[in-house]
């Protein structure tokens, strides 16, 4: 399948229609046809529905797509040849994904790496280390641009290929001062994805709705440092519903950023110590993902994913809507700077030891004041030092 330019304005039309989301978009083009026609219909369902479905004009519709095309975005539609075929065989696969830079980075094999914004010293060097090696085998590597592990799972794997995947509009970079990683990414023969129309600033509801993409495109998803009930272990849900593996690396358990990862690992997630233990699993996977489906049809009408888009069921054409998610479900992530040296510098510790060049690179200050400050913690009894000059927060801290 492959659009015509008047038909992908339909589609965008379509899906950016308020109280339709994955499932209503597929409901309506199963039973009419073409998004042409379902928009034809959507006045006389509307009110058959009792709520109003606002349409964005054609003229709104190629204003978003002039704006995409300033900035090199192509828009790729489900179906089409481009399209991802392991975010193609998910249910509830975005129907149109805007795309930057590099398309080819997405049909190749990928792994997604995830984990906390707050991450310790610790698992960001890990992080780096199990990215690279996984960019070296062959895999993609797939994140959300976040702070912490995100970010490091990015840069580790420019060289070798990355997919970023945003919550709000590809010209609402969030958090803002990632800007640069994006051009980087771009630069560097990767790419950029998002769902959300231009101009969207993200809210809470559309970190989930973000995840389960990233969880999509992967053959699998990798949790470095996650607390109970954090965007990190929603990737992971997804990843379990859509039928792809789950990996975890453990953590101590003094460690609050390693208590989701470990509840992972004891419900059954592969445990991940080395790049071997990814690649021992997505080995056999890694040739064999699964063709598209043919458009939009022989796909499942129900599913306990709730429902991130509020979608309207438009004379029952939606197919098992179920209840919005609140927004507070996944709330954004308050990026403030920490207060001072010494709680960025906590901040990066963990009880697991670490060195003091590591420290420095990681939280961003000197190794002078990196030393200065972890003199001030010690006599406070906030940290333990180890042989060979590393140091751990102090378990009784």
């Amino acid at each position: 399948m492959q659009l015509t330019d008047g038909q992908r304005l339909d589609w965008l039309r379509l899906i950016r229609t308020e109280g339709i989301g994955p499932r209503t978009f597929r409901g309506l083009i199963n039973r009419f046809g073409s998004a042409a026609a379902a928009l034809d219909a959507l006045p006389d369902l509307s009110k058959r529905a009792g709520k109003r479905a606002a349409v964005p004009s054609k003229a709104e519709a190629e204003r978003e797509m002039a704006a995409a095309a300033r900035l090199g975005i192509r828009f790729l539609a489900m179906g089409e040849a481009a399209y991802p075929k392991a975010l193609h065989a998910t249910e509830t696969a975005p129907p149109l994904i805007a795309v930057r830079g590099d398309p080819a980075a997405l049909p190749r094999a990928s792994v997604a790496i995830v984990g906390s914004r707050n991450a310790s010293t610790a698992g960001l060097a890990f992080t780096e280390r199990l990215a690279r090696g996984l960019g070296e085998a062959g895999l993609v590597v797939v994140s959300g641009l976040a702070r912490g592990i995100d970010a490091r799972a990015h840069k580790a794997t420019l060289a070798t290929g990355t997919v970023a995947v945003l919550a709000g509009g590809q010209d609402r970079i969030y958090p803002e001062n990632h800007a640069g990683l994006v051009e980087a990414i771009v630069g560097a023969g990767g790419a950029v994805v998002a769902e959300m129309p231009m101009g969207w600033v993200p809210r809470g509801r559309d970190f989930p709705r973000r995840n389960r993409i990233i969880s999509g495109l992967s053959l699998g998803t990798v949790v470095v440092e996650a607390a109970r009930r954090s965007g990190s272990l929603i990737t992971a849900r997804f990843a379990l519903e859509q039928g792809r593996e789950v990996f975890a690396v453990p953590g101590s358990p003094l460690d609050p950023r390693a208590e989701g990862t470990n509840d992972l690992i004891r419900e059954g997630a592969t445990l991940v110590g080395e790049v071997e233990h990814v690649l021992s699993v997505l080995a056999p996977l890694m040739a064999g993902i699964a063709p598209p489906a043919d458009g939009l049809n022989d796909r499942p009408e129900t599913s306990a994913t709730p429902d991130y888009w509020d979608e309207t069921d438009f004379d029952g054409s939606a197919g098992g809507i179920r209840p919005p998610l609140s927004e507070a479900a996944d709330p954004v992530d308050a990026d403030h700077e920490l207060p001072n040296d010494r709680a960025r510098l906590i901040a990066c510790l963990s009880p697991t030891p670490i060195g003091t060049d590591e420290l420095a690179r990681s939280s961003g200050l000197s190794v002078r004041i990196v030393q200065t400050t972890l003199l001030e913690l010690e006599l406070d009894g906030r940290i333990e030092r180890h042989g060979s000059g590393t140091v751990s927060l102090a378990t009784r801290a």
